[in-house]
């Protein structure tokens, strides 16, 4: 069971659990774009996603009202592993709070939108939920798209809180909180793990040079590894069009004697790096940050490949913490949750608990639920999947501590 603690409102928290009379609809759907539309989906996909509407239409009755909670990633292309986590880890502790009672009496209702991972595509997405109601925005999932669809939240005075946007300008505005590590707090946490485990001397960094996010990570990652003893034999990057022969990279780095391959990238470009690097029996320790997390289940790629990789991230799905989580995603969609669906799992949470602590309501607008809901997430403390008595503080960053994890047996091992 979820835990959750107040700083100096038990009173407010205690009221907020008594569930009012009434019988209110809230089905959450998962709105697709029109070019998600035209890919057909299969019998197996629509199965999951009849389980997770009726997991949340089952946990909302007798609640009055409810607050519309939007989410935005992407749900279709290359992206997707990504924003459907976020979508279906929403959806679960959407669940979960409306069975305990919903939020101050009233039922939280989500609806997400698809935005293949593109800044345009994102604002038209924020527009549509809008359309809908929106009152409170979980998103977006990606950096870039993040960035865009913060300067529409800041000048509408609408609540958002990103699960897994990591980019400093992600939260650049008052109205905006994130529950994932910023990208300069994921590339120093990185290099001082390395630096304090010892893990390597000699370092190559292979990165995008085209994506604000492994760019952000990768800058970091340099500045710390100095103050750790830690040599950077190679820095080489790529772009988002030369993301599939890495061979010149990976030379450089097995020439310079790299003793750790530092890849502050996504899952699909790490897969191919995994296997070129196998082909040329070039067998350093690889090590990534959260951005990797769903490389177990990239189509076709032999995960035995990933045998010891290490990552940065806050989630690990058998850990014993998430076991209960674990099984309901499992028995929802029929696979194995990431961090991003933790991330918006614990986003959901902490969006709830504040709007308890503030004392909204469904009837007020989303501009007064965002004047409330700011002054309230730094007072909020939360045990959540990602991080035990996390906080947040005026800047929208959280605080809680950083982990790793490394893969075994094509299974994450909390380390």
């Amino acid at each position: 069971m979820k835990k959750v603690v107040s700083l100096g409102l038990a009173a407010v928290m205690a009221g907020s659990l008594v569930a009012c009379g009434g019988n209110t609809d809230t089905t959450t759907t998962a709105a697709e774009t029109e070019a998600g539309a035209d890919q057909k989906e299969t019998a197996a996909d629509e199965s999951k996603e009849e389980a997770g509407n009726e997991a949340q239409e089952s946990s909302a009755t007798d609640l009055e009202g409810s607050f519309k909670i939007g989410v935005i990633g992407p749900l279709t292309g290359d992206a997707a592993a990504y924003g459907l986590a976020v979508q279906h880890g929403a959806e679960i502790a959407a669940q979960e709070i409306n069975a305990a009672g919903g939020i101050n009496g009233a039922a939280i209702e989500i609806q997400a939108q698809d935005d293949e991972a593109d800044p345009e595509k994102s604002v038209n997405a924020y527009n549509t939920l809008k359309d809908w109601g929106m009152q409170m925005l979980v998103g977006t999932t990606t950096s870039g798209a993040c960035i865009a669809v913060a300067a529409e939240t800041v000048n509408d005075n609408m609540f958002q809180i990103t699960p897994s946007g990591s980019a400093v300008e992600c939260v650049a505005n008052p109205n905006a909180f994130r529950v994932c590590f910023s990208d300069p707090d994921q590339g120093t946490a990185s290099a001082k793990y390395i630096g304090e485990n010892k893990m390597a001397t000699k370092v190559a960094i292979i990165y995008d040079k085209s994506s604000v996010y492994s760019d952000g990570i990768r800058e970091t990652f340099v500045s710390e590894a100095a103050n750790q003893g830690i040599e950077i034999v190679a820095s080489e990057a790529f772009t988002a069009d030369s993301k599939t022969d890495f061979s010149v990279q990976l030379d450089k780095a097995k020439d310079a004697g790299a003793e750790l391959v530092f890849l502050p990238i996504y899952y699909q470009e790490a897969s191919i790096i995994l296997k070129q690097a196998s082909d040329k029996e070039f067998s350093p320790i690889f090590f990534g940050v959260d951005g990797m997390d769903g490389i177990l289940s990239v189509e076709n790629f032999d995960t035995s490949l990933a045998e010891n990789v290490m990552l940065l991230t806050p989630f690990a799905a058998d850990a014993d913490d998430a076991k209960d989580f674990t099984t309901k995603y499992v028995e929802a969609y029929g696979e194995t949750p990431n961090q991003f669906a933790a991330d918006a799992y614990d986003a959901v949470y902490a969006v709830a608990e504040a709007a308890k602590v503030a004392g909204v309501t469904p009837d007020m607008s989303y501009s007064d639920i965002c004047d409330a809901l700011i002054p309230a997430m730094t007072q909020i403390t939360i045990d959540g999947l990602t991080g035990t008595g996390t906080t947040w503080n005026e800047a929208g960053e959280p605080n809680k501590d950083p982990k790793a994890v490394k893969i075994v047996g094509g299974k994450y091992e909390m380390q």
